[in-house]
C-alpha cells in the first residue's frame, strides 16, 4: 500500500495514475471557464508543456533538468516500485550543494542510513564494492562521497527505467496532449 492521504486503500500504481491524471490536467484545462484569449494562451502552454516532455525523450539528463520532468518520472518509478533510485539520486545531488562543515557529516549518514545500508528503508541496488566504498567514504564525507554509487545508479536508470518510461502510456500521454 502507499503512504499518503486517502481514505480508502489505493495501491501505488493507482496513485501514480491518479497522479499522471493531476499533471495531465496541468496540461489541459477546461475551455468552458476562459475566453478565447485564454484558451489561446493554454493551448501554447500546451504546446510548451509537450514540446519540453518530447525534449524528456532525449536523455536522461534532460528529463532531470526538468521539475515536470523529475515529477513524472518519479510516478513512473512509484508505479514501477523503485522510486527509491530517483530520490537516492536527487538526494545526493542536493547532498553535492551542502556547505562543508557540521551539515555535511549529517546529512551523509542520513543518505547512507536511508539509501545505501543494508536493509535500508529504500535500499537501492548497489553492488558490495559501490556500497562499500560509500561506507568508507562516509566515515570522512566530502561532497563527492556519493559519487561512485550516484553514478551506478545514474547507469541503472538510464539503462532500464528511463526507455521504459519512454515506452509507457504515461509519458505518452504527455506528449500527444499537443
Amino acid at each position: 500500500m502507499c503512504k499518503g492521504l486517502v481514505t480508502a486503500p489505493v495501491t501505488c500504481l493507482e496513485r501514480a495514475k491518479e497522479f499522471g491524471t493531476r499533471l495531465g490536467f496541468l496540461l489541459l484545462k477546461s475551455e468552458s471557464t476562459v475566453t478565447t484569449s485564454r484558451i489561446e494562451r493554454k493551448a501554447r502552454s500546451r504546446g510548451a508543456h509537450s514540446a519540453e516532455a518530447l525534449k524528456w525523450g532525449e536523455s536522461l539528463d534532460k528529463l532531470l533538468n526538468h521539475k515536470r520532468g523529475v515529477a513524472a518520472f518519479r510516478a513512473f518509478l512509484r508505479s514501477e516500485f523503485s522510486e527509491e533510485n530517483i530520490d537516492f539520486w536527487l538526494a545526493c545531488e542536493e547532498y553535492k550543494n551542502t556547505k562543508i562543515g557540521s551539515k555535511l557529516t549529517l546529512k551523509a549518514q542520513k543518505i547512507y542510513d536511508e539509501f545505501v545500508k543494508v536493509q535500508a528503508p529504500k535500499e537501492v541496488n548497489l553492488d558490495s564494492h559501490s556500497r562499500e566504498s560509500v561506507h568508507n567514504n562516509v566515515t570522512k564525507p566530502s561532497r563527492s562521497c556519493f559519487e561512485p554509487a550516484q553514478k551506478r545508479i545514474y547507469g541503472l536508470m538510464e539503462k532500464d527505467s528511463f526507455p521504459r518510461f519512454l515506452k509507457s502510456k504515461f509519458y505518452l500521454g504527455l506528449v500527444k496532449q499537443t
